[in-house]
């Protein structure tokens, strides 16, 4: 699940961003680039939750179930920007994504943005 979840931070909103027709376009299930992931997003309270759905192989300490839950706004570019909390880390991240109507890309960062990831997703459902 780590390392799917912070793969998938370069991912997950506020109120406002629900409203916004572009945020709901992120929803649905998506597969990582590598092909180990498939992320379902979808609502969860007022937020945006990122849940692993689907783990090709789970040596990398990806499990099914984990989840981000994001804050995210409309950001520059069309995109949306925010944070990733990580519950079961109890560690919060930035993060970007843009979406587009099949493919989606993330960035997430930690340590004050020292470190940052990139990743691209194609949607399955």
């Amino acid at each position: 699940m780590k390392r799917s979840l912070f793969l998938l931070l370069p991912l997950l909103v506020s109120t406002p961003a629900l409203a916004n027709p572009s945020s709901s376009q992120a929803h649905g299930v998506w597969m990582r680039g590598d092909g180990n992931a498939r992320v379902r997003i979808a609502p969860c309270g007022d937020k945006i939750c990122a849940t692993n759905v689907w783990i090709k192989d789970t040596s990398g300490g990806e499990s099914v179930g984990d989840r981000l839950v994001l804050t995210l706004e409309p950001g520059a570019g069309g995109g949306f920007e925010g944070t990733a909390y990580d519950p079961q880390r109890d560690l919060t991240y930035s993060m970007f994504m843009s979406v587009q109507p099949n493919s989606l890309q993330t960035r997430g960062c930690v340590l004050a943005e020292l470190l940052c990831k990139t990743v691209s997703w194609s949607r399955v459902k």
